[in-house]
């Protein structure tokens, strides 16, 4: 059968089959499948998406750098696994913030992707550090490339502040810079109460623990070295975010957006003018 290259994902008859017979085209290649009824009048459930290799260095990122124990399989979201390994693409000038997010043994779940540039946006985040002032939009994504959650930082000149909203603008609550000076800290707000904070440990804020309104400690931020190339050379920065139980709404989607919010909200800024 010839192809063609704009053919549309899907099912279709196999006109040199029998009746029976079905091809899926996802893009790239078809594959034949049989409907149950013998007909070709039921469709099979499409074929699984292949998922991406998994990164092998990240076991030793989570054990060895951050000290994280091996735990039980996750649900492979980003909501459902105990370990989010969040590592921002390498690049020599960063124009656009861009993550992995991978669980415990490196497989890919999600990602987070910068939205909303402007080129203009992208030439002053080129030639000053500016742009670290103005609105920044972020979109968690799962691996197919679906938003979960969307992460807007409004312009600031001080204290950071990010909202946290679901992908149909609902929102979740808010991520609130407490302090300038010393160990940085944040207050987790939903509907104006606080339900949970993140607290640097030590005034480089590298290390945070993340606890509920209560004060007892759900998940811990590592940051982990990305090697002496990168840190060099790159922009990179690394994290392990553990979350030690499954956590309620909305807790947990602060938590998750956590994982991004602070680099974001507070390591870019450390970037200062220099």
């Amino acid at each position: 059968m010839t192809t063609q290259s704009n053919t549309p994902a899907g099912w279709y008859a196999d006109p040199h089959g029998a009746a029976k017979t079905l091809r899926y085209w996802d893009g790239s290649q078809w594959t034949e499948h049989t409907s149950p009824d013998g007909q070709g009048t039921a469709a099979p459930q499409v074929p699984p998406q292949q998922p991406a290799s998994a990164d092998p260095r990240v076991r030793g990122q989570v054990q060895r750098q951050a000290g994280v124990a091996p735990s039980g399989p996750g649900g492979g979201t980003v909501f459902t696994e105990p370990v989010l390994v969040v590592n921002q693409k390498a690049k020599l000038i960063e124009l656009t913030n861009e993550y992995k997010v991978m669980d415990q043994n490196g497989n890919p779940i999600g990602s987070v992707t910068e939205v909303g540039q402007s080129a203009l946006r992208k030439v002053l985040r080129f030639v000053s550090s500016l742009d670290q002032f103005l609105t920044h939009r972020l979109e968690i994504r799962d691996v197919h490339g679906a938003p979960q959650l969307l992460l807007t930082r409004p312009a600031k000149v001080f204290k950071s502040r990010v909202v946290v909203a679901r992908p149909d603008g609902t929102p979740v609550g808010e991520i609130v810079q407490q302090n300038m000076i010393g160990k940085i800290n944040f207050a987790m707000n939903v509907d104006g109460r606080q339900v949970g904070a993140i607290k640097a440990e030590n005034w480089r804020a590298w290390n945070f623990a993340i606890v509920d309104h209560d004060g007892n400690e759900v998940a811990r931020i590592t940051k982990t070295w990305e090697g002496l190339a990168k840190t060099m050379f790159t922009t990179a920065d690394n994290y392990v975010l553990q979350i030690h139980y499954q956590l309620p709404e909305p807790l947990l989607s602060l938590v998750v957006a956590t994982a991004l919010t602070v680099d974001t909200a507070l390591k870019q800024d450390s970037r200062g003018f220099g």
